[in-house]
């Protein structure tokens, strides 16, 4: 387990950058004259629910250097079932984990997925690098093609595996723009495609937490069949209100989140 968030973090974000190259020029268009760095507000990554590397699995790693547990959430449609943790350190990254209920899908899916499973090695699961440490499996494109007509999370994961699914702007801490719109405005002049489900803009002022994203990069992966470019990962952006007693909101909107998750869909 590793001895030090940042450390932890950084190679999440190391491993993000291999597969997801606009994120650079996106820092470059926020970044600030300032010296800070763009604050990162969460990241969240994906599994399955199998015992093995279910959503705890990966929560330990955070456990470790002292995240603890804050909120639940589900995804009836997309059979997900998430959870959101904080350090104890309030300016650290808050880490969204979600898990795809396996048992809720079809036959084929729930075989492919434990097919997938087995081959990780237990010992894989508590190693350092679990969190970005990608596919511990071989997968073919078709049958990526197979996951992805029935749960684009799950096709996601036999491609990609263990990696941080997005990092995401705070735009609370941005020198240069105060709204939501302005950020998603720069994003588009510079050309960049936004996810558009549910809006530009996912949630408002009212649930206290306005959150927009770009669509995932495409990046060649090696799947057993040859190399095929799909979806690999995006850059979210958060605006974050405070809550009646003068406390910044530090929670999820599940509704916001469902379209979230469709930055990586197929397209």
């Amino acid at each position: 387990m590793h001895n030090n968030v940042d450390s932890l973090f950084e190679k999440l974000w190391n491993n993000y950058l291999e597969v997801t190259p606009s994120a650079v020029k996106v820092h470059e268009l926020l970044g600030s004259t300032q010296q800070d760095d763009v604050i990162n507000d969460h990241i969240a990554l994906r599994t399955f629910n199998h015992e093995k590397i279910g959503l705890e699995k990966l929560a330990a790693h955070f456990k470790a250097v002292g995240y603890t547990e804050c909120g639940e959430y589900h995804f009836e449609a997309k059979k997900l079932y998430a959870k959101h943790f904080e350090h104890s350190d309030p300016t650290k990254p808050k880490v969204f984990i979600s898990e795809l209920l396996v048992e809720k899908c079809s036959e084929a899916l729930q075989a492919i997925v434990n097919e997938l499973v087995e081959q990780i090695d237990e010992n894989a699961v508590t190693a350092d690098n679990f969190l970005y440490s990608g596919t511990h499996w071989q997968v073919s494109h078709e049958t990526y093609k197979q996951l992805l007509a029935e749960s684009e999370y799950a096709a996601w994961m036999a491609a990609w595996g263990y990696r941080a699914n997005h990092f995401t702007v705070s735009i609370n801490h941005l020198g240069n723009f105060e709204t939501i719109e302005s950020v998603n405005q720069a994003l588009k002049d510079a050309g960049f495609e936004l996810n558009a489900s549910g809006g530009e803009i996912k949630g408002s002022p009212e649930v206290l937490l306005e959150q927009s994203s770009t669509l995932a990069d495409h990046h060649t992966l090696a799947f057993s069949d040859g190399e095929f470019s799909i979806p690999s990962c995006f850059y979210e952006f958060a605006l974050r209100y405070n809550k009646p007693d003068g406390e910044i909101y530090t929670g999820f909107v599940a509704a916001s989140a469902d379209k979230i998750f469709e930055s990586t869909n197929a397209r």
